[in-house]
């Protein structure tokens, strides 16, 4: 059946203005989960299966249990002492009636299974999920979802005021004082805290399946191969898995497992990402605490999909972004390790840390796992290749501002904006870095873990994380808190003149002078100058493609234009305020200026 894009958002407006009601019905909380999936890469189809441990965690009894049913796949509930109340097929929307009701601290075993068979021909392939060779799908895309489905919902707000919808709720607003609103994760939606989760998977003998979790059995049995997989901790209901004839390169560090499972002819750079798995590893477990699985794998899957993403112990890795590439010549740090050492860091920011779901969640999880990912390559790199890895990431949050069509937050409110998470939070918490010291900040995110890992509810908020990272700051530095975190603030710097004289001791005499203001901005857009009172880093540079910096000194620079002097062993090329690049500058073109001989 072929919908219309039309029909489709009808579809959709109708779904939310007959089921937004049910959005916030009590739930119960699975805290165990043990899947089976049959998957038959010839034929295109799976047979899935869930055995679920739920308990009522609210404070009163549940009466009902509903769910959201994808109607291409043919879905069987077993619930205990429950019966179907309604079922809405065309919105998959189904609901059951317990008898007895379920009372506070009670215990559910309950049961849903489904089926996916491709059927006929189609004109265009609609599911590139289940293929004859690279398999991968995750937890929630064939078994139903617990509850009213949020992202069915219509998010363009011109599409919603068209079709007569009201404006979609935002994220719910920042609380200093945690309420009701800090007791669901901003990825569980109120089904699940942490989770055991156990994988049964099998599928055609000539290829590997790969799920979360230690491999504890394996068996070819009728023509197929059998795996089991167990989770050797408890993580966020977040799983995927994977059916591909794989090679597999193994490695150790420290006793976990180092696994590129990737297709036989993409073997560029399986190095490369191991060498980057151990690496973040290293760094991680040093800074930030311990690695809390057995195994560290990367897994690839086709380009019908160009991601990758982390799940407990997993990191699927498009072959479009990292595989298919040969980077053998393209230095020490490629954007491959940097994706890699992203995907390891959410081993800590998401699965071990999760923000409750409301404003600053997401620089919990996506802004310490850039900001994790960008020191393991400083690491390793110079800081003429760090600056290429900032640039990238400055961008993302300059370009992302300008298409911004409600309205931009600071970073400690930020609502699942990515080029604010990812690209300003990188770049601010890289910047504070460098202001006080990476052991500072990496002390504040090592304590700040240590206090919420693997807890919750309540979980914590972008607040909690200010009560680590505040005290690490010096007072000559406080206005970094409010610039930097809690208001939206860039900077238009500048150098106007940069010269050089020859002493007679044989160095150079360099003066230049530079001009700033900072810029604040309020959510509307609206921007005015400000005076500028901050302690910024100017330098010279050598002439290279690279920009190597020659000399770097830290000023106080408290007036419009003002001009300073040092002196150097050889004569720079170029002077430049923030040579670095590590402020958000919105034109960084003019920081820069040629020097010239003094007359």
């Amino acid at each position: 059946e072929y919908k219309t894009s039309d029909e489709m958002e009808t579809l959709r407006k109708n779904y939310e203005e007959k089921f937004k009601q049910y959005e916030h019905v009590p739930k119960l909380n699975i805290i165990d989960i043990v899947y089976h999936f049959d998957i038959f890469p010839k034929e295109r189809g799976l047979n899935s299966k869930a055995d679920y441990i739920a308990v009522n965690k609210d404070s009163s009894a549940i009466s009902e249990m509903h769910f959201t049913v994808d109607d291409a796949y043919d879905v069987e509930f077993e619930i205990p002492n429950a019966i179907e109340k309604s079922y809405d097929k065309e919105f998959g929307y189904v609901i059951f009636e317990f008898d007895p009701l379920v009372q506070p601290g009670d215990t559910v075993e309950l049961q849903i299974s489904s089926k996916f068979v491709s059927k006929g021909f189609e004109n265009e392939v609609s599911n590139t999920t289940i293929v004859e060779n690279g398999t991968f799908f995750n937890h929630g895309e064939f078994l139903p979802i617990w509850g009213y489905a949020k992202n069915y919902e219509l998010a363009d707000k011109n599409t919603r005021k068209k079709l007569g919808l009201p404006e979609r709720a935002r994220t719910p607003r920042l609380e200093l004082n945690c309420s009701a609103a800090c007791m669901t994760s901003y990825i569980s939606d109120g089904s699940s805290d942490w989770v055991n989760t156990e994988t049964f998977i099998s599928t055609s003998d000539d290829q590997i399946a790969v799920a979360p979790g230690s491999l504890i059995g394996e068996k070819t049995e009728n023509g197929r191969n059998h795996f089991h997989y167990k989770l050797d901790h408890k993580s966020v209901s977040f799983a995927s898995f994977t059916s591909a004839r794989f090679e597999v390169d193994r490695k150790k560090w420290n006793g976990i497992d180092i696994e590129i499972y990737y297709h036989k002819e993409h073997a560029w750079n399986v190095d490369k990402m191991s060498t980057a798995v151990q690496r973040s590893l290293q760094y991680y477990t040093e800074n930030f605490g311990p690695y809390m699985h057995k195994q560290a794998r990367i897994i690839e899957f086709p380009r019908y999909a160009s991601f990758a993403q982390a799940f407990p112990g997993t990191m699927p890795y498009s072959e479009q972004i990292g595989f298919v590439y040969d980077l053998e010549d393209e230095g020490n740090n490629t954007i491959v390790e940097a994706v890699v050492a992203h995907e390891m860091a959410h081993q800590y920011w998401a699965h071990q840390l999760i923000g409750a779901e409301m404003q600053g969640a997401t620089l919990l999880s996506e802004s310490f796992a850039e900001y994790s990912s960008l020191m393991v390559m400083k690491k390793y790199s110079t800081e003429e290749e760090m600056a290429d890895f900032l640039r990238y990431d400055m961008n993302r949050y300059l370009r992302g501002r300008s298409r911004e069509s409600e309205k931009e937050v600071p970073l400690t409110k930020v609502e699942n904006q990515p080029y604010i998470h990812y690209g300003k939070g990188s770049v601010i918490l890289f910047a504070l870095q460098e202001y006080i010291g990476e052991e500072k900040v990496n002390a504040a995110l090592k304590s700040f873990l240590a206090e919420f890992a693997y807890q919750g509810p309540p979980y914590p908020t972008s607040h909690d994380f200010m009560r680590y990272i505040v005290p690490q700051i010096p007072d000559s530095l406080n206005y970094l808190v409010e610039d930097w975190f809690n208001s939206i603030t860039l900077y238009d710097l500048r150098t106007t003149a940069a010269s050089y004289k020859e002493l007679s001791n044989g160095k150079y005499e360099v003066t230049m002078t530079v001009e700033g203001r900072k810029i604040k901005a309020d959510s509307s857009g609206l921007e005015t100058f400000h005076p500028i009172a901050d302690w910024i880093d100017i330098g010279c540079l050598d002439d290279s493609e690279d920009n190597k910096i020659l000399y770097k000194e830290r000023i106080y620079l408290d007036q419009p234009s003002k001009e300073f002097t040092f002196i150097m062993d050889e004569i720079p090329a170029k002077a430049a305020i923030d040579p670095k690049r590590i402020l958000i500058d919105r034109v960084g073109k003019d920081n820069e200026k040629r020097v010239v001989k003094m007359e």
